[in-house]
């Protein structure tokens, strides 16, 4: 087998819960007494281009949320969206931190995050300590599962497929990343991400 040089971790899912998803907007638009209904016929576009650093979070928001008057600011919203962000019940922190200290490998971020979500994520959870590459939707302009990202992150790193193990919770973006060639691992929490690591030779247990 082919030595592992570098892991690409997703974030959401894997090490802390979703910035901004479905669950997410629905504790927060009830927060402030929007209408779910008419905000996602705004958020589907809107946040494509925000993901893909297309457009600034006043520009989401004001598509989305303040195309009209309302009685609170885009900063209370955006804080609120903020505190939607926490550590994951069943983490693999831990796990990454092991591999971190370890510095046997390269580790990097791919996800699918906009760009405030994101910068707010990194450094509220300390995410600079553990990854040396950012492959973000927001500084690539790209989005799992499209190929392209995973094309981008194998060409700025000059690996082969074979040298990198990419873990996410969803089905789609492995399978995109799988069939580049990448080793996958589909996250269902750490145990098991623990034992599929060391069937591919990377030792993280957690004490």
């Amino acid at each position: 087998m082919t030595d592992i040089s570098t892991i690409l971790w997703d974030v959401g899912g894997v090490l802390l819960t979703n910035g901004w998803d479905h669950a997410g907007r629905e504790g927060v638009l009830s927060r402030f007494s929007l209408d779910p209904g008419e905000f996602e016929t705004r958020h589907a576009d809107a946040n494509d281009a925000w993901e893909k650093g297309l457009i600034s979070v006043d520009e989401y928001l004001q598509r989305t949320v303040f195309w009209k008057p309302r009685d609170f600011t885009p900063e209370e919203f955006f804080g609120a969206m903020k505190s939607e962000s926490r550590v994951l019940e069943d983490s693999a922190l831990a796990i990454l931190e092991n591999i971190a200290m370890s510095q046997d490998v390269d580790l990097g971020m791919l996800n699918n995050e906009a760009r405030e979500l994101n910068d707010y994520r990194i450094e509220t959870y300390g995410l600079r300590g553990y990854f040396d590459f950012f492959f973000s939707s927001c500084y690539v302009g790209c989005r799992k599962p499209t190929p392209q990202i995973y094309r981008l992150a194998l060409e700025v790193l000059q690996c082969d497929p074979e040298e990198v193990i990419f873990i996410d919770d969803r089905p789609q973006n492995v399978e995109a990343a799988a069939s580049l060639g990448i080793h996958v691992i589909r996250y269902r929490g750490p145990e098991q991400l623990e034992r599929e690591l060391a069937s591919l030779g990377i030792v993280a247990e957690v004490a």
